[in-house]
């Protein structure tokens, strides 16, 4: 071998702190166990919210319903009035935020015999929401959510499709909004240290990441990553996310659910048999994907463990 290319070789073993000599595996996330169906027959599911318990609950839109996952694998229904609710939030056991795309963000406490549901804001400016998709809470006790065009009524009440917080939403809610038009906000989540808010458009491949500068406070947005796009498309977007403990987003797609690192770096897409809507994660150790996909829940066990939700002080 040239001494020149022996010792160029040789600096990029260093350099990727490899043997020479070794193959070098790009840096992945794959999936430690099989997909797998837990529940079908809805029409449209969606806003997966797993509980430190065990229970999961989730939606199916065009039928106003949420469900419950229950830890032994039973299916119950927790309301068939959600007001088509989308997005879910496990707050607490005891708590869950719903967005409902009737317009509106509620709360249920299901601490009685009877869950009982309180709206803790419906209007901005005097005017109902377009159609609340998902949200995310912050150590502060206030709530993201999005809210873009699907089922909205036409003119969209909101003439822009935006990202609103909530504040102080079990005293005193006030709500801000705090971007301009963005196409189709869909999926909400916050990195593990608060400091950044992460927005997933529908109607786009760049993935948004803003700034926490604040509660409720962002910087100026900034393109995160660009999804992968299925045969012949090019600026197809994503629905729901979620993260893991490392900061990892967990993006669903078209293709599945596309895995970003919080630098924006692809480190894999899981595949599921139908297009995946929203994610998160549940199980004895938070390491079990959950995925709503069309008209099923699916899940699949992963080697990281799902970020927990902030709680509310």
């Amino acid at each position: 071998m040239n001494s020149r290319f022996a010792l160029f070789f040789a600096l990029v073993a260093v350099l990727v702190n490899a043997p020479l000599g070794q193959t070098v595996r790009a840096e992945t996330i794959e999936p430690v166990g099989p997909v797998k169906q837990v529940h079908t027959g809805f029409d449209f599911t969606e806003g997966p919210a797993a509980m430190d318990d065990g229970r999961l609950y989730f939606t199916d839109i065009p039928n106003t319903a949420i469900h419950l996952h229950s830890p032994d694998g039973k299916l119950s229904l927790f309301t068939a009035d959600s007001r088509h609710a989308n997005g879910l939030w496990p707050l607490s056991n005891d708590k869950l935020l719903a967005c409902e795309m009737d317009g509106a963000v509620t709360m249920y406490d299901l601490s009685g015999d009877t869950p009982k549901r309180t709206v803790l804001a419906d209007t901005y400016n005097g005017k109902r929401f377009n159609a609340c998709n998902d949200l995310v809470v912050d150590n502060h006790g206030g709530v993201y959510f999005t809210d873009p065009q699907y089922r909205a009524p036409e003119p969209w009440p909101q003439t822009e499709r935006c990202v609103y917080y909530i504040a102080n939403f079990e005293s005193d809610p006030k709500v801000t909004r705090l971007t301009d038009d963005i196409a189709a906000p869909n999926g909400i989540g916050l990195s593990p240290d608060g400091k950044t808010l992460y927005v997933i458009p529908s109607m786009q491949a760049a993935m948004l990441a803003y700034e926490v500068l604040g509660p409720g406070k962002l910087g100026q947005s900034r393109v995160l990553c660009k999804l992968a796009q299925p045969e012949g498309e090019t600026n197809g977007g994503g629905d729901g996310m979620a993260l893991d403990v490392k900061g990892n987003l967990y993006i669903t797609t078209h293709l599945g659910v596309q895995i970003f690192s919080p630098a924006g770096k692809p480190l894999g897409v899981v595949e599921f048999p139908e297009i995946p809507a929203n994610v998160t994660f549940g199980g004895p150790e938070f390491r079990t994907m959950f995925v709503t996909a069309r008209k099923s829940l699916y899940s699949v066990e992963m080697p990281l463990a799902g970020f927990r939700e902030f709680p509310a002080n």
